[in-house]
């Protein structure tokens, strides 16, 4: 009974951080799924967007241009990684560490110090009605907020441009024989992709009170994990699946993060039980494949045998 009332309790919390990350898992799904480019940049855009918003508030603007601020920001810092790699020609994996670890260092120039305190600045969570302890409003303004960005995404791959970005993904030297542009859709992907995680990063310091140049750390793997976790509750098979499994896998995964805080484990251990569910949902994954493989060779060799 004192876990159940342990996880109601933490219900609107999670729904509140899950609506949140799941901005981070549509950031990774994008580069992973869509243009095929592994990138990094998310975990230093996440608090780059946070930190140029609270930067805006502390100087007094309005906080709907401190969340279009940050998410500009997060937009410049995912052309940056794009730019680097087209022009150096540099692994995609290095691009983007070194790109976040640029921003970390331009964190602390933008707020100059490491944290800032939000809590004497309006945010636009202080506008909505306080129903619910001021959980319900929030998750409804969230979730509306996740809800439009998904349907723009599902809108948009459906464009033309749309899909001349996943022909990118499925196969670059094919699109570049069609007379896609590769670079221009590369710098645009991981520019949207980043947007969407500075936007998060800028959405929960708003809701959080603060901003601090290390809550980037870990947000990779969480957005991950998300999807993943959303891929095999819904599977990827159309594009309303593939758009939709980030968003529900950020859901349940953050409620399942409930759970496991219920049952007595320690905030610490988080990071350790989250890295634990990717790395077995990765080996399941693989197996999977193989297993696949293995009977389509098995039905080949029977086909040929008769």
């Amino acid at each position: 009974m004192n876990l159940i009332n342990g996880f109601i309790g933490l219900f609107p919390v999670g729904m509140m951080q899950g609506l949140t990350y799941a901005l981070i898992a549509l950031a990774i799904m994008i580069p992973f799924r869509i243009i095929n480019f592994a990138d990094m940049t998310a975990e230093g855009s996440f608090p780059f967007g946070a930190c140029v918003c609270a930067k805006l508030l502390m100087m007094g603007f309005n906080p709907v241009i401190g969340l279009l601020g940050g998410t500009l920001a997060g937009f410049a810092a995912g052309l940056l990684t794009a730019y680097i790699h087209e022009k150096a020609k540099i692994n995609t994996l290095l691009c983007g560490i070194l790109v976040l670890s640029m921003l970390y260092s331009v964190n602390i120039r933008v707020m100059g110090q490491p944290n800032s305190a939000l809590f004497a600045y309006a945010s636009v969570f202080s506008w909505l009605p306080a129903a619910g302890g001021g959980y319900l409003s929030r998750i409804l303004m969230l979730g509306a907020t996740d809800t439009v960005i998904g349907a723009g995404v599902l809108w948009f791959l459906g464009t033309q441009h749309g899909m001349a970005m996943r022909a990118i993904g499925s196969s670059p030297s094919m699109a570049k024989a069609q007379g896609i542009n590769v670079k221009v859709y590369t710098l645009v992907g991981l520019g949207l992709a980043n947007l969407f995680a500075a936007l998060g990063g800028a959405l929960l310091a708003q809701n959080q009170g603060f901003a601090d140049v290390n809550m980037g750390f870990g947000v990779l793997v969480n957005g991950l994990a998300a999807l993943l976790l959303g891929e095999a509750i819904v599977g990827n098979r159309s594009m309303l699946r593939q758009v939709l499994a980030p968003v529900l896998g950020s859901i349940v995964y953050f409620q399942m993060i409930s759970v496991v805080l219920v049952i007595g484990f320690q905030p610490s251990d988080l990071k350790l039980v989250t890295s634990l569910f990717v790395l077995g949902t990765l080996l399941t994954m693989a197996q999977r494949k193989k297993r696949g493989a293995n009977r389509r060779k098995a039905a080949t060799a029977k086909m040929q045998a008769g």
